[in-house]
This record gives C-alpha cells, structure tokens and sequence, in this order.
C-alpha cells in the first residue's frame, strides 16, 4: 500500500488525486494533507480520509479547523511554512503530491525530497524557478520526480525505457486556451478568462492558458524534467487536447499519448507508478472524435509563451523572474486592476530591467523571486 502526502489538496489536482485514491482504497493510505485557506472543504477531506496530519496556511484557520475536529479527530493540525514541512516529512509518507500553486511550494519540494520522499509534481512554478537545484537535489538523494501536469505525464510515458540519445525533439501540446481565434483582445474580461474550452482548472492555471504562459513554464519544466536543450523543445496547438504530448526521435518516428481530457489519468498514472491502476475512466473512442488538428502558436497575439522560451535560454534567475512577473500580473488580472494584454506588458518590462545572475543560489533565486513581485507590483501601464 502506498501511502501519500498530498500538498494542495482542496485545489483542482488535490481533489482529482483524492478521487483516484477513494476509487481504489486498497492501494493508497493519505497520510497527511495540506491546503492553503478553504477550511470547509478541507475538513470535509480530513473526515473522509482521517489523514495523521493536517496543515493550513493561515494559522488562524488551522485553529479553526482543529476547532470543528475536537472529538472526532485524533491527528495532528499544523499551520504554515513548518506546518509542510512536517507534512512532507510524516515518517510514513512514501509519495508526496505537490499540487501547491506558485512559488510557495518550492522549499516544501526540496524538503520533500531532502525526505527521499518519492514526488509526484504539478506545482510547475517550483521547477521554473530552481530546476537545476531541484533535480540535482533529486538525484543526489535518489528521488524520482513523476510529473503530474498532463503533458509532462505523456512525455514520461513516452520516454519509459528510451534511451537518451535516441530523442530528437519533445513536442509540448497546447490547447490554445478560450481565445485562440479572438482577434480583439483588448476586451476580454475576467470571467471570460477562466471558461477554459477543455479543461477544469484552477484561476491562476487557468489564466496562464489563456496567455500561453501556461506552455511557456511547461517549456522550462520539460527543460529540466527530461534533460533536454531547449532548442529540441516544440510547443503545437491542438484544439481537441485529445493528444497530450509526442516525442520524435532521431530516427524520425513519433511516439504520442493520448487518453480523454481529464486529470485524474495522469494523476493516477502517477499515483500508482510503476504499476497501471484498472479502468480509472471511460476508454477514448477515436471514432466519436473524429479529426485531429494541429497549428502553431501566434506568439505575435500571445507573447507570454516566447517569453517562456527567452527566460529558459538565458537561465540563470531569469525563469524565476519571469515565472514571479506573471503570478503578480495574473493576481492584479484576477483583482481587476488591469487589462488581459497588460499581463504580458508587465513580464516584459520586469524581465527587461532584470540583472540575470548566472549558476544561482537558493537564495538568491529567492531574492530575484522577490525583487520581480516589488518590480512588478510597481510597474505602471500607460
């Protein structure tokens, strides 16, 4: 029985994971959960699963929750940055699921892996802004690190026993989010920002597809997940998101992945790794979909993904910066104190005044991550 931290767990992976564990019981115990402030759902999790441990963000809703548990809840309710740690670190815990959003599942990451705990990642933000920290830090210490987002999840399976020198190119999917076709993008609003076309998401997540940021991280991600040099990276349009990632190889074959647009595949491939759980979900029926298509991206329209690729190349603290840009810009997007097209103006400039510092520390990542939030909280746009 594999037993399971789950880092975000009442966001969208959180609860898909939780639903693929409640499906197939005997296989999976939840050791420990953690959540950033939605108390209600949160202790509904706590009720149905009976976790050892239990963190919220906020201490005062961690004292809130242990309130509403008094009497029915024998474990342990923990606050804060201290609060994960002991989460990911639980003696019991085999696999930990980071599905935190942002930057603030970095040092949570680490720590896990510092554990030897075995990661199954969504958190893209952790490996965009220290992904050569991250992964030498996972192959010191022996860790593998299942990627959960999935496309990343499609490459892995596409790579499962490939050699490394036989891949001549990762080719990354994207939707196109709601807006692919819209000329006027001036006008777009908040909600209709977050009616993605496909999938189910969280706002932040949601946001980032619509600007194709989203692909952008997701290049740098698969940058540092698969070794692979950047210029071997592709990024397609592909409407139907039934295709979710392909490898070409060098002797000109592509392999592809496909499965029904739903998270929980992904998640339970990598909840269950190396192992495949039994029908998880209704099988693809190619014959309903019909046709494939494919195009390539407008980076004139949606530069937020060339972005991606600029802040890769030149390394060092540019990834953290850009990644810490959008989370500010996406925020004030949601706050509605800005326009759609303002978000990638704001990038732009916080990664236009950005000293790149090469072959980072921890702390200076951190300190470029902190400087990129001042920067661009302060960016005025005429």
């Amino acid at each position: 029985m594999k037993k399971v931290a789950i880092l975000g767990s009442t966001g969208s992976i959180g609860v898909n994971a939780l639903w693929v564990i409640s499906k197939f019981r005997q296989h999976f115990e939840v050791v420990s959960l953690a959540a950033d402030k939605n108390v209600d759902l949160l202790e509904k999790q706590v009720r149905e699963f009976n976790p050892k441990i239990v963190c919220l963000a906020d201490e005062e809703k961690a004292g809130v929750l242990a309130e509403r548990l008094k009497g029915c809840y024998s474990g342990e309710v923990v606050a804060g940055q201290a609060g994960l740690i002991k989460v990911v670190c639980h003696a019991d815990v085999d696999l930990v699921i980071c599905a935190m959003v942002g930057s603030a599942g970095l040092m949570p990451l680490l720590e896990a892996i510092k554990a030897k705990k075995q990661i199954g990642l969504a958190n893209k933000e952790a490996l965009v802004m220290a992904g050569r920290i991250v992964m030498e830090l996972a192959r010191q210490n022996g860790v593998r690190i299942l990627p959960l987002d999935s496309e990343h999840n499609a490459i892995f399976q596409c790579l499962e026993g490939k050699a490394h020198n036989s891949v001549k190119r990762i080719i990354l999917t994207a939707s196109g989010g709601p807006f692919r076709q819209r000329m006027d993008l001036e006008t777009i609003t908040m909600e209709e920002t977050l009616k993605h076309p496909i999938w189910q998401m969280g706002k932040k997540i949601t946001i980032d597809s619509a600007t194709l940021m989203n692909k952008g991280l997701e290049v740098i991600e698969a940058h540092y997940l698969f070794d692979v040099p950047v210029a071997n990276i592709s990024v397609v349009i592909h409407p139907q998101s039934i295709i979710h990632s392909m490898v070409e190889f060098v002797d000109g074959s592509i392999l592809a992945q496909m499965s029904v647009t739903d998270m929980r595949i992904p998640i339970a491939y990598a909840l269950s790794y190396p192992e495949r759980l039994k029908d998880v979900l209704a099988s693809l029926n190619l014959t309903q979909i019909g046709t494939f298509s494919f195009e390539e991206p407008n980076l004139d329209r949606f530069p937020c993904l060339a972005y991606g690729y600029e802040a890769v190349t030149k390394g060092g603290t540019g990834p953290a910066v850009l990644n810490a840009a959008n989370e500010i810009a996406v925020q004030q997007f949601l706050n509605k104190e800005i326009k759609f097209t303002d978000i990638p103006k704001i990038i732009k400039k916080v990664m236009g005044t950005h000293k790149i510092i090469e072959n980072p520390t921890l702390d200076e990542i951190l300190k470029a991550d902190t400087w990129a939030r001042e920067k661009a909280r302060n960016i005025i746009i005429n």
